[in-house]
């Protein structure tokens, strides 16, 4: 029994599409995911609130923009090579 190609072609288009829909999900990695707190206190030498704290979670907060910015721009570069190059695939 052969099945339509309808049903072939719809998984594979609703894969293709929910890896675009993921790419606004979440933060960026590059500073990492893990907690800002842990990661600024340091095995509890640095108090919270302290002047070396709240440098450490601005400079994470720089880091982390730094890097959504960076993967928005190559993202848009890579839609305005494709607009600007349809025939390479």
């Amino acid at each position: 029994m052969r099945l339509p190609h309808s049903f072939l072609i719809v998984p594979f288009l609703a894969l293709s599409l929910a890896g675009c829909a993921a790419r606004n999900t979440g933060t960026v990695t590059a500073v990492g995911n893990d907690d800002d707190d842990s990661y600024c206190r340091a095995n509890n030498t640095v108090a919270a609130g302290s002047p070396e704290y709240v440098a450490c979670r601005r400079d994470r907060d720089v880091q982390r923009q730094r890097a959504e910015a960076k993967a928005d721009r190559r993202q848009r570069d890579l839609g305005e090579y494709m607009m600007n190059h349809p025939d390479h695939p």
